[in-house]
């Protein structure tokens, strides 16, 4: 009796963990190395964001607090850079152009703030203007608060979408169980704002008491891939705990279920809750189970790529290369892997070139040539 009570309990395991690491089955494909890969930008650290001025030259953020200018082969520091919070996943983050550059010289900065009364920092979003190699005009348009000492979560991407909006993100900051369902507190959201910094008057909760009024959508863990698809709508990924890493794309309003729901389970291995799915809450549009820790995310509209086009880049920190993700009808349908083994994929950006650039962590910025 004793044996068949261990037996038993030992199948109820198996099935348990099998139930876990039930995925959506699509096989990884291995690289099919039809394409050269070229260094462009060498000898960089945790290359978090990079973006392209008119005249073709590059503007990358060092998460360690530093921007730089390459041009003609050239770095160079921009001066008057605001001080990072560099503690674990915080420091200088994403960096974007308005879309009318230029006419009006802004670029868009997320980076973690210390500004504030707390110890810590939080996300924040500033505009400025480059100047002499120096950020000239800053503007702060949103801080998250309150500052904390935890040091993960800060996200962030930055996307302007068609008609000229402005979306980031803000990771939980560590605190899951109160700021991601919790549309009064700042963390786990997607924001929305007009180029200036001012609240659209159709944000979803404009009119809710006490809400963040900049709040688009809700429930995220910790976005770090932010792009815009083909059809002009914005796709998240975001980090899952140990599992359910997940490609969100993002809705007015909704509420993508972090913790209430998740495929992911504890570092430890324990479970966080035992529900996938809940009424009122929206369902990745895929998830990895293992976590690949994606980071970097872009649509590829190039027709230098012509097999590739309107696919799906996302980087992975874990396992070190850039995936390929095919998309039919809203569900992904094939999985390839690129730019294998050469370091932990930090962005994918597609240039105004129409060619792909990959941020690697401790090597630089690299560029695929099809053969």
């Amino acid at each position: 009796m004793k044996n068949s009570f261990f037996l038993f309990f030992f199948l109820f395991l198996t099935l348990l963990s099998c139930a876990q690491e039930k995925k959506n089955d699509i096989p990884l494909e291995e690289d099919p190395k039809n394409y050269t890969v070229e260094t462009v930008v060498p000898d960089l650290f945790i290359p978090w964001g990079m973006t392209w001025l008119p005249d073709g030259s590059m503007l990358i953020t060092e998460k360690s607090g530093e921007l730089i200018h390459f041009k003609n082969g050239t770095k160079n520091q921009i001066t008057n850079v605001p001080e990072v919070y560099n503690r674990n996943q915080g420091g200088l983050l994403d960096i974007e152009l308005h879309p009318k550059y230029e006419e009006n010289g802004w670029l868009y900065i997320t980076y973690s703030s210390k500004e504030g009364t707390e110890k810590g920092g939080n996300t924040a979003l500033i505009r400025a203007k480059l100047k002499n190699n120096q950020l000239t005009n800053i503007e702060k348009l949103y801080k998250g608060l309150p500052n904390t000492t935890k040091g993960h979560h800060f996200g962030s991407r930055i996307e302007f979408d068609q008609d000229g909006y402005l979306y980031f993100c803000i990771g939980d900051r560590g605190n899951r169980d109160v700021n991601p369902q919790d549309i009064t507190k700042d963390g786990g959201k997607i924001y929305r704002l007009h180029d200036d910094g001012s609240i659209p008057k159709d944000n979803p909760f404009i009119n809710k008491e006490s809400a963040k009024k900049a709040v688009f959508s809700y429930g995220h863990r910790n976005p770090q891939g932010m792009a815009i698809h083909p059809n002009g709508t914005i796709w998240v990924h975001e980090h899952g705990p140990k599992g359910g890493d997940e490609i969100n794309p993002i809705k007015k309003g909704a509420n993508y279920g972090w913790p209430v729901i998740t495929y992911g389970r504890n570092y430890s291995g324990t479970s966080i809750t035992d529900i996938t799915a809940k009424e009122g809450m929206e369902q990745p549009l895929y998830y990895w189970l293992p976590s690949i820790a994606p980071s970097g995310m872009d649509f590829i509209t190039s027709d230098i790529y012509p097999n590739w086009k309107n696919n799906l880049l996302v980087g992975s920190l874990k396992f070190q290369y850039l995936e390929l993700l095919e998309i039919n009808n809203n569900k992904v349908t094939s999985r390839k892997k690129l730019v294998d083994g050469m370091g932990r994929v930090r962005n994918v950006r597609q240039g105004p070139d129409g060619y792909i650039y990959v941020a690697i962590e401790n090597k630089g910025i690299v560029k695929i040539i099809p053969n």
